[in-house]
């Protein structure tokens, strides 16, 4: 790989925890799984370097918790289905992405399903329900209002 593909895929990383962080004062609105979803459609199979750096960035700075273990699954989820999906509707993938935040927590869950039992899994995922219906329509709206620019700018600026 390239010097220069290689820094761009790192930069795409750092991009993702800065959004992540820089929005962490709203709860569960976000926007990886955009950034996920365009990084696929620009870079291919290639983004899949910058969603795992950004889940260990993740855990280097939250600490490795029974929740980092989802982390290595749940951004595998919208990348694979931006691989398999080749459509660029804005509206399309507003849809997809606000189901994403609506099944987050069920998919958080399934670590604790394992480590703790059904009641474990059932407690965590009921307690987030508010947070995932704010995660649908946070998914949903910022897909709808920045999917084409986002995309614009990393088909400009950043390809591979």
């Amino acid at each position: 790989m390239q010097i220069k593909a290689l820094c761009t895929l790192a930069f795409g990383a750092a991009i993702l925890f800065a959004a992540q962080v820089g929005l962490s004062f709203l709860p569960n609105i976000e926007l990886v799984t955009l950034l996920v979803v365009l990084y696929v459609q620009v870079w291919g199979k290639k983004a899949f370097f910058p969603i795992y750096l950004f889940v260990l960035l993740e855990g280097l700075f939250f600490g490795f918790g029974i929740w980092w273990v989802s982390y290595l699954y749940i951004w595998a989820i919208p990348a694979f289905l931006a691989l398999l999906l080749r459509t660029r509707s804005p509206v399309f993938w507003a849809l997809i992405n606000g189901a994403f935040g609506l099944c987050f927590g069920a998919l958080c869950a399934l670590p604790y399903l394992v480590a703790g039992g059904p009641g474990a899994a059932f407690g965590y995922f009921v307690t987030g329900i508010p947070y995932d219906i704010a995660h649908c329509a946070g998914n949903a709206v910022l897909c709808l209002v920045l999917y084409r620019p986002l995309q614009r700018i990393l088909e400009r600026a950043a390809p591979l």
